[in-house]
């Protein structure tokens, strides 16, 4: 079945996410929060609880899922492109948030299909962060639909080693529990899902679990461990994870508070992040 790319431009009822710190610390876990990072994971810090950003992900995800379904896409052969989030103030460790989300493109790459989602968060009225969701269709293209257009972002130096380095090991069991934050897809899950649809090793770990590890690495890193100060983050997803690997973040100050990032795990030698980039709040 072909896809559906006259639903381009469909955009989501408004729904309400209604959220606490369990969310928050289960989200926080999932992504690889150790009790060093105490102020993403319990209620009574001292110093107030403290949220990831991308947790902006998790109430767009629904929104992602009706979308990708309003094309006719075959979800079986979905896999997650890229995904950015771009965060406008602190998040607080609970409220009700309204987030709808719209189809802005479907693209045609020859063996795979485009789709690309943007989700808007806000609360109280006031816009709290945005997301755009890279995803990729297999066996979907060639369908004569127009390419993606280009776009200019910033790059890993080739001239100089990495500013700094962080290693982080995830667990045989983080795809299970990144999935407590909503994301249920059983290719994370099952291992006869995961062979059937082409993973004979297993179970992969989630993107956007990786992509929470990376932005843990950055915070730590380059906003001393401050979240509230990465305002954006954007990656390109490579090659696939699986629970238990040690993802190795490597970054390059390019001034201005732009972060060049890129990912690897200590397992293998080839990138599982690339074309991703910070932005860090002086």
């Amino acid at each position: 079945m072909s896809l559906d790319a006259s639903k381009v431009g469909t955009t989501t009822k408004a729904k309400i996410h209604d959220y606490d710190w369990r969310e928050q610390a289960a989200y926080a876990l999932g992504i690889g929060a150790r009790r060093d990072e105490l102020a993403y994971l319990y209620e009574n810090f001292s110093g107030g609880m403290k949220v990831f950003p991308t947790y902006a992900v998790v109430p767009a995800f629904e929104h992602v899922v009706e979308l990708i379904m309003a094309t006719k896409a075959n979800m079986a052969m979905v896999v997650h492109g890229a995904q950015k989030v771009r965060a406008h103030r602190p998040v607080p460790p609970r409220g009700k948030l309204e987030t709808v989300g719209t189809l802005k493109g479907v693209y045609d790459l020859k063996k795979f299909a485009q789709l690309i989602i943007e989700t808007k968060s806000s609360l109280g009225g006031e816009p709290l962060f945005d997301t755009e969701w890279s995803i990729i269709v297999r066996g979907a293209g060639g369908f004569g639909g127009d390419k993606p257009p280009s776009e200019e972002t910033p790059k890993v130096p080739k001239d100089r080693a990495a500013d700094f380095t962080v290693e982080q090991a995830t667990s045989p069991e983080q795809a299970l529990l990144y999935r407590i934050s909503g994301d249920t897809n059983p290719l994370h899950a099952d291992p006869e899902f995961a062979k059937a649809v082409g993973f004979e090793q297993g179970p992969i770990l989630h993107g956007l679990c990786t992509y929470g590890f990376v932005a843990r690495a950055v915070i730590h890193e380059r906003a001393g461990g401050d979240a509230t100060k990465l305002r954006m983050l954007s990656a390109q997803f490579r090659k696939p994870v699986w629970p238990g690997d040690t993802i190795v973040t490597q970054g390059w100050d390019l001034g201005n508070g732009v972060v060049a990032l890129q990912a690897l795990v200590k397992e293998r030698p080839d990138p599982v992040v690339s074309n991703a980039w910070a932005e860090i709040e002086g």
